[in-house]
């Protein structure tokens, strides 16, 4: 393959992507396992489509510094001083808890203290990706344990920086470590400064400057060179390159730049990484997998029992619900890809052996290939338990309903519901979830009631069956859905009032024959949009007359394209007409007022203010 043309390369790398990742990703098993079981069939223990994997590796390490360049473009100071306990007090812990246990393990077992210090620290990090992923998927991001495992996340992607730092520190001889190592180390700390202190008086000048240009391609390529050349400059003094993306990064964080250049950064990032995961799984050296069978899962179960005890102790201290602890136990108890990144860095810098590297490569890489096994056998056994304990604390709903109202879902939205029933002496029966919705919703004398609505035995127990109303505020689309499919089957009678994310939503609704659907953010822009007009001199009247005609129109037309959403053209098509018709309607209004002032003698007045006299 080596000695194949770059076009045939492209071609193997390419299509083991097109086809591993979506098949990994419709399996659950998410889109980084895709990426190493690619590399892995195509490598040199697979298809021996690539025998020499590590020219790619070398390559693809650029991802993993555009990914550090992000991630400190997401590092604003007031963000993680928002965070600052939860980052920095339990992510220490985790991160200095786990490295320290497995690192005594490590020099308990006879291994050398620097190569269980390095071993130590790959281990204790976490795959962000997959962490995130899940919680996304599972929608968890909102809460307490998945704002805890953000926490940690970002806590790992800082403390990255210094164990990248670190590695070659470790590598040192005792001579450089005396002599050599110090002006080494005033170099780097030189070349902090000038990064830092050059990228806030350069840096923002520079982009702005390059903007004016007006080409997208030049500030695309600008974003590019930002990051190579403090990659490089960081390399020069033989420091990490994602040090320096790191810090220019961050430097950028409140740039009014810093939403174009994650646009332009973001591709590339997603392809580097996906070939950085794909070399890693070409390089996994399954002859020492083969030949040290027991030692690879000795290690896999160490660090995930070591890991998992600090996390453990974690979860029993923070305000995370019985119910969310095994989630938050899984998805940071496994190896992350940070974890390839410190351990192929190690072996380059001599800190660790080749055979030590693959080693931990493949406890790593079989750890995150067990996640998803562990979370479907915690979903089966493990989080039912703690579920079953939980709900003692919760109120149950046990005893048959009779309320006129039901609100399923007892969110942002479904509060300001709530609070108007109860403002005019309506009691609904209030469902939801979340342990840490109930939980807080009791404390300001709410009675909330513990159940997932897309059950039909909890509806009946709730009076579905007599009740005149039920509001439909479930967060998610997909579970709010189904719970209207069942409803609809069950309860034909029971008047559905629900609640839209979007249009998509509503339409999805609208085919389940639900009449009375309102998209959560639709009131509130156009109650926007009047007080934009109200403060261009428009009177206060004519803008709500304005908005109201606006709304009908909105209304009418989404339900009049409902049956054509599938038609890309003729849904254009019309939305542009609807939109002319729109105008041409206001703009007729315009004219009629200037009439009318004319007629009475008035002078014409701005567009604004003609408007503003004639709803006045």
């Amino acid at each position: 393959m080596e000695h194949g043309t770059w076009i045939n390369a492209t071609l193997v790398y390419l299509g083991a992507a097109v086809l591993a990742v979506p098949l990994a990703r419709f399996l659950g098993l998410g889109s980084i396992i895709g990426y190493l079981a690619a590399g892995i069939l195509i490598g040199p223990w697979g298809l021996r489509l690539v025998t020499n994997p590590q020219d790619m590796l070398h390559f693809s390490e650029f991802g993993v510094v555009l990914m550090l360049f992000l991630v400190g473009l997401e590092l604003e100071p007031k963000r993680l001083w928002a965070l600052r306990y939860a980052v920095f007090g339990w992510g220490s812990l985790q991160l200095l808890g786990s490295a320290a246990l497995m690192m005594a393990a490590g020099v308990a077992f006879g291994i050398d203290w620097r190569v269980a210090l390095v071993g130590a620290l790959g281990l204790a990090m976490s795959s962000t990706a997959i962490g995130l992923g899940v919680l996304n998927e599972r929608n968890l991001m909102s809460t307490t344990s998945g704002q805890s495992v953000l926490s940690v996340a970002l806590l790992q992607d800082v403390a990255a920086i210094p164990i990248l730092a670190l590695l070659p520190l470790l590598a040192m001889s005792e001579a450089q470590a005396s002599g050599g190592g110090w002006l080494a180390a005033v170099k780097a700390l030189g070349v902090i400064a000038v990064i830092v202190l050059g990228g806030r008086l350069l840096l923002r000048p520079a982009l702005r400057w390059i903007a004016r240009s007006e080409t997208p391609e030049i500030f695309t390529a600008a974003s590019l060179l930002l990051v190579v050349a403090t990659a490089s400059l960081m390399q020069a003094v033989g420091l990490s390159m994602a040090l320096g993306a790191f810090l220019a990064g961050v430097l950028l964080a409140e740039s009014e730049y810093r939403r174009e250049l994650e646009t332009d950064i973001e591709p590339f990032k997603g392809l580097l990484l996906g070939l950085f995961f794909i070399a890693v799984g070409m390089s996994i050296d399954f002859a020492v997998v083969l030949h040290q069978p027991l030692a690879i899962a000795a290690v896999v179960a160490g660090f995930l029992l070591l890991k998992a005890a600090v996390l453990w102790g974690m979860g029993r201290a923070m305000p995370i619900p019985k119910p969310e602890r095994p989630v938050f136990i899984i998805l940071l108890a496994q190896g992350g890809e940070f974890g390839f990144v410190v351990f192929q860095t190690a072996q380059t810098g001599g800190s660790i052996g080749a055979q030590t590297s693959s080693l931990l490569v493949a406890a790593v890489a079989i750890s995150m290939l067990l996640t998803p096994l562990l979370l479907l056998a915690a979903d089966r056994w493990w989080i039912p338990i703690l579920a079953g304990q939980s709900r003692k604390t919760l109120p149950e709903l046990a005893e048959p309903q009779h309320q006129p109202v039901i609100i399923a879902g007892f969110g942002r939205y479904g509060q300001i519901v709530g609070r108007m029933l109860y403002a005019n002496g309506i009691q609904p029966t209030v469902l939801d979830h979340s342990a840490d919705q109930i939980e807080a919703m009791r404390r300001f004398g709410w009675r909330v009631y513990y159940g997932d609505a897309t059950r039909l035995d909890l509806l009946r127990i709730a009076g579905a069956a007599s009740a005149r109303v039920l509001v439909l505020a479930i967060d998610d689309v997909e579970q709010s859905v189904e719970a209207a499919k069942m409803i609809r089957e069950n309860f034909p009678e029971l008047t559905i009032v629900a609640r839209a994310r979007n249009v998509q939503h509503y339409y999805e609704l609208l085919d389940l024959g639900i009449t009375h659907v309102e998209r959560e953010t639709f009131d509130s822009a156009l109650m926007s949009a009047r007080s934009v007009l109200e403060e261009l001199g428009w009177g206060r009247h004519h803008a709500r007359t304005l908005a109201l005609r606006f709304r009908r129109h909105n209304i009418d037309q989404v339900v009049k394209l409902a049956p054509h959403r599938k038609d890309q053209d003729t849904l254009i098509a019309a939305i542009k007409q609807g939109r002319q018709q729109l105008e041409e309607q206001f703009a007729q209004e315009r004219d009629d007022a200037r009439r009318r002032q004319k007629r009475a003698g008035w002078s014409a007045p701005p567009d604004g203010d003609a408007s503003s006299a004639a709803g006045d």
